[in-house]
C-alpha cells in the first residue's frame, strides 16, 4: 500500500530535497560573481544583509546570497568549499527541521550557512553540542569563519564568570552544551537584580547530535538544588515556644479560612523569648514564618483527621475522601512544622530550587533545529513532541559500506573469543579495527582479552571528551584497534590512513545490539564515511540483555537440540530481523515513557512560565507598587467573603473576626473597628478596607520616602515568590512520586497531578499574596536593604557524559554550641536556645 502511495505521489523526502535543489541551483548561480569580491567587500555583504532586514527585508529572501557569501569565505578561510547538498543541510537548518546527514558529511560546516544567516537578525544563535570539548573546538574553528565576515563569537563554558557568560551570551553565536543552556537558563530566574542575568531571549537553536540531546538525555531533568536557609532546630525552638501561647490572648484562630493570626501580645511574648526587638523586622522573616507555621501545626491540624502518624512519618488524609495520601506533604514548611509538634524526625534534607526538562527548555525557542547522523527511527517523536520535521540529505559521494549480517553465539563468552579472533585475524592485515561496546566494564573485559594475544589497542569510554577525540581521529589509520563505549569520541570525523582503503577501510564490530536501532547505526557510521570503503558486523549472544528481554529461549532451545557450542555461531538474517524488531517495540515504549514524563513536566512548566514571567516583571519594573496593592485585594476579598456568606443575613456575618484578622496581617492595633463595618454591603466593606490600607500604604511611604518603599517592596515579593516557588517545587516533587499509586483506586494519575497540582498552584498563590501583605504593610523597614537569595544552588544532571559538578552538601542538623542561634537573634547558640 505504502509503494503504491508513493509511486502515485512521490516520498515526501524526496520531493523537499527537490525542492531545495532549485535554491541550491540559485546559489551556484551566484558563485562566479560572489568569488570576485576582495575580502573587503566580502565582508561588507555581512553590512548590507542587516541593512536590508532593518528595512524590514524578509530573511528567506537574502538565503541565496548570504549562503553564496559563507561558502565563499568558508574556501578563503578554512580551505572548505561547501558541497551542494551541505548547502541542502544548511537549508533544512534554516527552515527549522532536522537535517539527517550520514556521519562524516560535514555537519559542522553545514551549520555555518543557516547560523550565519540567522545571525544577521541581531538576536543570537545557540549552537549546541554535547559536551565543553566540541563546543570549544567548534567555536575556535568555526569563529575564524564568522570573524571574517564581521561577526562576534562567544563559547559558554562550564565554570565561566559572571561577566564572562554575559559576554559569551552578547555575541552574535554563542556555543556552549545544552546543560549550560539550561542551567542559565534557570539560574536566571532566580538573580535578584536584572542586572545579573546572562540570557537573551531565546531565539534560534541548532542542536548538533539533536537525537542524543532531545531523546537520549529527555527524561534527566536539569536540577538546581541546595540546602534550604531552614535548619530543623528552628521547628522545634518554634514548637517549644507555641506550646506556652494561650488562645485569645496570643493568638486567635479563624477557623472559616483555616489561618492563626498571632495577636500584640503574642509578638511581645515571641520577641522576648527569642531576645529580639522586633518580629516584625526583616532579619526576622524566617522566625515569623516558623512561629506561624508551628500555630498552624496546633491549632489547626488536628491529627487522625487532617493527618495521622505511621512508621515515624506524617501522611495526610484526603479531607474529601478519608484516603491516606502517601507521598504528599503539606508545603511551605507546614509539613515539618507537624513532624515537630509530633516529636518525629523533621525531614528537611538538600531542597529543588529549581528544575526544567531539555523538552520543555529547547521547546522555548522561537526557531529550533538540529542535525544528526541518526534522527529517522525517531522521527514520530521529534514531529509530536517538538513540532520538528526529519529530512534525510543525500550523501555526497555513494555509500558504499559493507554491513554484513550479525552472528549470534550461544554464550557471551563464546561471542567475546570470536571477537577477539575476528579483530586478530584483520589486525594481521593491518586493517583498521573499531570496536564498539554497550559498557566500560565489557570495553575493559576485551581489553584484558587481547593483552593475552598480544596486541597493541586504545580503549575508550567517554571520560575525556578532547583526549577521545584525538585517539578516535586517529582509529582509521593501517594496523591500529580502538575499543570504545558507542559515545566515546563522537562528533569527531574519523579519517582512513593512505594504505587503508585497498585494505577495504574500517573495520567495525558491534559486541551487543543496543535497545536502540539509532546507537547501532551511529556506530556503523563511523565506516564508509564520504564514499571511502569500510565494514560492520554485529556480535551477540543469547545472553546479551535485549536477547534475553526479547525471546532467546526459543533460539536457544534450538541450538541446543541441533548440539551447537558456545563457540558455533547462527548466521541470519531471520534473527537480524528478530532483533529490529525487538528494537523497535522497545524504542516504542521508550518513548511513551519520555511522553509521560513531559506531560507530567507541562504541568510543572505552565506553572514555572506564570512565576517566572511573574517575576521579571518584578526585577525589570521601576515601580511595582500597583502589583504589590493587586496582591493584597484578593488577600482581603477572601477574608471579607468567608466572613459574609451570601447565603447569611449580615446580622450573622462575622464582623469580629474580620477585623482580628485585618489588624493582624495589615492594619494597625485600634484603626478599624466591628462598628465600621457594620451595615455595610460585602463589596463595601472589601472598599473601606482596601481604603484604610491605600491610607497606611501611603504614610508609611512618607515615613520612609519613595526610593526606600519602591526597594522594599521589590525585596518582600522576591523572597516570598522565591520561598513559596522553592517549597511548591518540593510539594510537586513528593506528589509526583506517590500519585501512580492513584491507579489503584480506578483513577488516572495524571489528571489527578493535573487536578491537584493546579489546586496546590492557587494554594501558593494565596500564600505569596498573603506573606506579602503582611510584610508589606506590618514589617519594620531598614534603610540599607539588600535582597536576599532563599537558598545557595548548585546544579546537578544525570543524563550527561560531562563531568558532573560537585552535588550540594548536605549539612548536619547539629547546632555547634558556639554557633550563632538559628532564630536569627544574633546570639551563640548555647546562650540562646542552647540553654
Amino acid at each position: 500500500m505504502l509503494g503504491l502511495v508513493k509511486k502515485l505521489f512521490g516520498d515526501a523526502n524526496e520531493r523537499e530535497i527537490k525542492r531545495l535543489l532549485r535554491t541550491v541551483e540559485e546559489i551556484n548561480g551566484l558563485e562566479p560573481q560572489i568569488s570576485q569580491l576582495s575580502d573587503e567587500a566580502l565582508r561588507g555583504k555581512t553590512d548590507e544583509f542587516k541593512a536590508l532586514l532593518e528595512k524590514g527585508e524578509d530573511i528567506d529572501s537574502l538565503l541565496p546570497e548570504a549562503f553564496a557569501v559563507v561558502r565563499e569565505a568558508s574556501k578563503r578561510v578554512l580551505d572548505k568549499r561547501h558541497y551542494d547538498v551541505q548547502l541542502i543541510g544548511g537549508m533544512v537548518l534554516h527552515n527549522g527541521q532536522i537535517s539527517e546527514m550520514k556521519t562524516g558529511e560535514g555537519k559542522t560546516l553545514v551549520a555555518t550557512l543557516s547560523v550565519y544567516l540567522n545571525a544577521l537578525l541581531g538576536r543570537g544563535v545557540h549552537v549546541v553540542t554535547v559536551n565543553d570539548y566540541l563546543a570549544l573546538r567548534d567555536s575556535e574553528q568555526m569563529g575564524q569563519l564568522y570573524n571574517f565576515l564581521g561577526l562576534t563569537v562567544g563559547c559558554n563554558m562550564h565554570g565561566l564568570s559572571h561577566e564572562q557568560k554575559q559576554e559569551a551570551y552578547a555575541c552574535d553565536i554563542t556555543y556552549g552544551t545544552n546543560n549550560e543552556f539550561g542551567f542559565d537558563y534557570l539560574r536566571d530566574n532566580m538573580v535578584l537584580y536584572k542586572e545579573q542575568m546572562v540570557q537573551r531571549p531565546l531565539y534560534y537553536a541548532i542542536i548538533d547530535e539533536v537525537d542524543s540531546i532531545l531523546v537520549d538525555e529527555a527524561r534527566t531533568p536539569l536540577i538546581i538544588s541546595g540546602q534550604a536557609a531552614k535548619s530543623t532546630e528552628m521547628y522545634f525552638a518554634a514548637d517549644r515556644f507555641v506550646k506556652r501561647l494561650k488562645e485569645e490572648e496570643d493568638y486567635t484562630i479563624d477557623i472559616k479560612v483555616r489561618s492563626v493570626t498571632i495577636t500584640e501580645a503574642g509578638v511581645e511574648k515571641a520577641e522576648k523569648a527569642f531576645g529580639i526587638e522586633n518580629l516584625f523586622d526583616h532579619a526576622n522573616v524566617l522566625l515569623y514564618h516558623h512561629l506561624q507555621q508551628a500555630l498552624k501545626a496546633h491549632a489547626i491540624m488536628k491529627r487522625d483527621v487532617d493527618y495521622v502518624v505511621q512508621d515515624e512519618e506524617v501522611i495526610i488524609v484526603d479531607e474529601f475522601t478519608g484516603r491516606l495520601m502517601s507521598g504528599r506533604r503539606y508545603s511551605d514548611g507546614l509539613h515539618q512544622a507537624i513532624e515537630a509538634k509530633e516529636e518525629i524526625k523533621v525531614q528537611n534534607e538538600s531542597m529543588t530550587l529549581a528544575t526544567i526538562t531539555f523538552q520543555n527548555y529547547f521547546r522555548m525557542y522561537r526557531k529550533l533545529a538540529g542535525m544528526t547522523g541518526t534522527a529517522k527511527t525517531e522521527e514520530e517523536e521529534f514531529k509530536k513532541i517538538y513540532g520538528l520535521d526529519v529530512i534525510q540529505v543525500p550523501t555526497n559521494r555513494q555509500m558504499v559500506r559493507n554491513d554484513i549480517a550479525d552472528v549470534v553465539y550461544k554464550t557471551e563468552n563464546g561471542k567475546f573469543k570470536a571477537v577477539v579472533e575476528e579483530i586478530v585475524s584483520r589486525h594481521s592485515k593491518k586493517q583498521p579495527v573499531l570496536v564498539g561496546t554497550v559498557s566500560i566494564e565489557n570495553s575493559e573485559r576485551l581489553s584484558e582479552m587481547l593483552k593475552k594475544r598480544g596486541i597493541t589497542h586504545k580503549v575508550l569510554n567517554a571520560k575525556y571528551h578532547a583526549e577521545e577525540a584525538e585517539i578516535i581521529s586517529r582509529a582509521g589509520e593501517s594496523d591500529s584497534v580502538t575499543i570504545a563505549t558507542n559515545m566515546a569520541g563522537r562528533g569527531t570525523d574519523i579519517l582512513l590512513g593512505e594504505t587503508v582503503q585497498s585494505l577495504g577501510g574500517l573495520h567495525i564490530i558491534g559486541t551487543e545490539r543496543h535497545e536502540s536501532r539509532r546507537i547501532d547505526n551511529q556506530l556503523r557510521g563511523r565506516a564508509g564515511r564520504q564514499g571511502d570503503p569500510g565494514s560492520s558486523q554485529f556480535y551477540l549472544s543469547l545472553e546479551d540483555e535485549l536477547m534475553r528481554r526479547f525471546g532467546s529461549e526459543n533460539i536457544m532451545g534450538m541450538m541446543e537440540r541441533l548440539g551447537f557450542d558456545e563457540d558455533q555461531p547462527i548466521e541470519s538474517r531471520l534473527i537480524s530481523r528478530a532483533i529490529e524488531s525487538a528494537q523497535k517495540r522497545v524504542e516504542g515504549s521508550n518513548f511513551d515513557q519520555r511522553k509521560i514524563v513531559l506531560q507530567y513536566d507541562d504541568v510543572m512548566n505552565q506553572q514555572r512560565e506564570i512565576i517566572y514571567k511573574q517575576r521579571r516583571e518584578v526585577l525589570y519594573s521601576e515601580n511595582i507598587r500597583q502589583i504589590v496593592i493587586e496582591m493584597i485585594t484578593p488577600v482581603i476579598e477572601r477574608i471579607v467573603s468567608a466572613h459574609c456568606p451570601s447565603d447569611e443575613v449580615p446580622e450573622n456575618w462575622e464582623l469580629e473576626e474580620i477585623v482580628d484578622y485585618a489588624q493582624g496581617n495589615f492594619l494597625h492595633e485600634g484603626m478599624i473597628t466591628k462598628d465600621d463595618l457594620w451595615g455595610k454591603e460585602k463589596e463595601e466593606i472589601i472598599e473601606f478596607l482596601n481604603t484604610k490600607v491605600l491610607e497606611l500604604y501611603d504614610q508609611r511611604e512618607e515615613e520612609i520616602g519613595v526610593d526606600t518603599m519602591r526597594e522594599f517592596e521589590k525585596v518582600v515579593v522576591l523572597r516570598a515568590v522565591d520561598s513559596k516557588w522553592m517549597d511548591h517545587i518540593d510539594a510537586m516533587d513528593q506528589l509526583r512520586q506517590g500519585i501512580h499509586l492513584r491507579a489503584y483506586g480506578g483513577t488516572d494519575p495524571l489528571r489527578e497531578y493535573q487536578f491537584e497540582g493546579f489546586e496546590m498552584f492557587k494554594e501558593m498563590i494565596e500564600n505569596i499574596q498573603e506573606e506579602v501583605s503582611k510584610y508589606i504593610m506590618k514589617a519594620h523597614v531598614e534603610s540599607n536593604l539588600e535582597r536576599q537569595e532563599v537558598a545557595k544552588g548548585q546544579t546537578e544532571s544525570g543524563g550527561s557524559s560531562e563531568p558532573q559538578p560537585n552535588r550540594p552538601i548536605k549539612k548536619d542538623d547539629r547546632i555547634g554550641r558556639n554557633d550563632p542561634c538559628p532564630c536569627g537573634s544574633g546570639k551563640k547558640y548555647k546562650q540562646c536556645h542552647g540553654q
